[in-house]
């Protein structure tokens, strides 16, 4: 029989793929991001036992894809320090916090300050380590902060502070 057709690997199946980073920051959480982060690895787990019963290329590709995700999200997990709400301050900008604030056009826009794994701009949910949030932390009502952007500096009053 000819070696044309024979299957041999290509190698590509034993390829490790490189770790996700892991952020040097405190793994600060609300409780629902934790609650999030847990489900999270409950999926990965049950997709990784899923896809080891497969014995297909893609399955085991796939599976090398959700294995590397797992130990990134239990890492994140193992590292998690839930901040509870009910044990911040009410009168100055904390994690948990939703900050409403306006800037000199008279703009006004709402914040929360999350966990790094928590934080999706688009809905206004921002990471506690970013220059936003680090520049909204300690503040009052009625303190005006300094916003260090790329793009220019912003000046924002603090109009409201919430639990988150």
């Amino acid at each position: 029989m000819s070696r044309a057709f024979v299957k041999e690997t290509d190698g590509q199946d034993d390829v490790a793929l490189p770790e996700r980073p892991q952020s040097p920051h405190v793994n600060y959480i609300t409780p629902a991001g934790f609650e999030r982060l847990q489900a999270q690895v409950r999926e990965l787990s049950a997709l990784r036992n899923s896809l080891a019963e497969r014995e297909d290329l893609g399955s085991r590709q796939q599976l090398k894809l959700v294995e590397r995700d797992l130990g990134y999200y239990t890492e994140r997990l193992r590292r998690a320090v839930v901040v509870q709400p009910e044990g911040q301050p009410g009168d100055r900008v904390h994690f948990g916090a939703t900050v409403e604030v306006e800037d000199a056009e008279g703009q006004r826009t709402v914040f929360t300050i999350v966990g790094e794994d928590e934080a999706d701009a688009a809905t206004g949910r921002i990471s506690w380590v970013s220059p936003l949030a680090r520049a909204l932390l300690n503040a009052r009502v009625g303190q005006t902060v300094l916003w260090k952007r790329p793009i220019g500096d912003k000046e924002l009053e603090i109009i409201s502070i919430g639990k988150g």
